[in-house]
């Protein structure tokens, strides 16, 4: 079954089941655990990394997480250029060529290759992420985008998850080599589902009126609310980042084995669970509101952080995550409905936006913790999230409008029926 169904001759009975939208959205889970999987499956092993490059904390930190800076220039390109790139070829071929510099991590120990190989594996993975945003916001109706964007949200949770953990596990058995290409035929199953299950796509917009490239991007660069969307996106990937880089260092002050560095990351599946509740929130609080909220309960966890006791310190991770990653998926389906023409020049804007800020994140937050310590760091953080919550402000009239026929109006002009 594809997940374009919206464009077959399907009827609108069996679009509209809720079996037929859990199996549209699983599909949408796997891809995006397969396309984020590389993302941050190394943090896991960094204290390894760093044992074997012989470098500073704030270096291999660096080295590692240069992905984002690749995530955001291609995520940027993609939205100004690709316009009329078709979809599924664009996806599938991203994740393909993923394989190669993933493979190439496991013969290298410089570390400026290192860092170059990582920035390759940000142009694949942002290219495939960038395109299949683009792809929900154009094939789902407005009542049904934010569900599959969620979805795409909670495969980016079980990426973090069982990636972090699969490749302590696999590190710790056989070694960091190894490691590396197992992640590659991951990268390759990516290729092949997107390639099994998406349909082929026309043009990257529904919206067929001719502009010019850098129109487009001034045209949603113009727009004061999506200004908040891409710093509050900015701000929890800085966060997120800046959070799970460096508190292995702290594990392993606390007496952690890397084998269970990757039994910690346990932290993240609660996160499985309410993610999805992304769309239900913004319906029943608003957009704002809802950010603020979960915002705040990553502020608790982040306070946690600071005590040596193992457990407090487990808990606090696990209301960082669920807190950073409902914020994300909030925010995420915000995109779409504040930037209605141009959805692939506004998704590719936020990530930009989003991974520059999980550049800065490793690089800030290394040096602080070099220079000051972890409990600093951690105060870094919070200032942070609280400068997040105040840029949600401007987005607490969005419910409003949305209950006011803004959504009809999203899902007719796709010229589409929609459930």
């Amino acid at each position: 079954m594809n997940l374009d169904q919206a464009s077959l001759p399907t009827p609108l009975s069996v679009l509209s089941t809720p079996a037929a939208d859990r199996w549209h959205f699983g599909v949408i889970a796997l891809i995006a655990f397969l396309t984020l999987v590389d993302l941050f499956a190394a943090q896991a092993i960094l204290p390894s990394l760093q044992r074997e490059f012989g470098v500073s904390r704030a270096t291999m930190g660096f080295a590692v997480n240069a992905s984002t800076f690749g995530m955001a220039a291609a995520g940027l390109a993609v939205g100004i250029f690709g316009r009329n790139l078709d979809r599924r070829n664009g996806i599938w071929i991203s994740l393909a060529l993923l394989a190669v510099p993933t493979v190439l991590l496991s013969t290298t120990r410089d570390i400026a290759i290192f860092a170059a190989l990582r920035v390759a594996q940000g142009l694949c993975m942002a290219t495939a992420f960038t395109l299949t945003m683009a792809y929900l916001a154009e094939h789902f109706p407005a009542e049904r985008a934010t569900g599959a964007l969620a979805a795409y949200v909670t495969g980016n949770v079980a990426s973090n998850l069982f990636g972090r953990i699969l490749s302590a596990a696999v590190a710790d058995l056989g070694g960091l080599s190894i490691n590396f290409q197992i992640f590659a035929l991951l990268n390759l199953t990516g290729a092949a589902l997107v390639w099994t299950t998406l349909s082929r796509t026309k043009r990257m917009m529904p919206d067929r009126r001719r502009r010019s490239r850098s129109g487009n991007l001034l045209s949603v660069l113009g727009n004061r609310r999506l200004h908040s969307v891409l710093a509050i996106g900015f701000l929890i990937l800085f966060v997120f980042i800046g959070t799970y880089t460096y508190v292995n260092f702290r594990l392993v002050e606390l007496g952690l084995s890397p084998m269970q560095l990757g039994l910690v990351y346990f932290v993240f599946l609660p996160s499985l669970f309410t993610t999805p509740l992304g769309g239900l929130i913004s319906r029943r609080l608003g957009a704002a509101a809802g950010i603020v909220l979960t915002l705040l309960l990553a502020v608790l966890g982040l306070v946690a952080l600071i005590s040596s006791n193992l457990i407090v310190v487990l808990g606090g991770l696990a209301l960082v995550a669920v807190g950073t990653f409902l914020a994300q998926a909030l925010a995420t389906s915000q995109v779409s409905r504040i930037a209605d023409a141009e959805k692939a020049a506004a998704s590719g804007a936020y990530l930009a936006s989003y991974y520059t800020g999980g550049l800065f994140g490793s690089l800030v937050v290394g040096k602080i913790y070099d220079l000051f310590g972890w409990n600093t760091s951690v105060l870094v953080l919070v200032a942070m999230l609280v400068f997040a919550m105040l840029s949600a402000v401007p987005l607490r009239t969005m419910r409003t409008g949305y209950r006011n026929g803004q959504q009809t109006a999203l899902s007719n002009r796709s010229g589409r029926p929609h459930p």
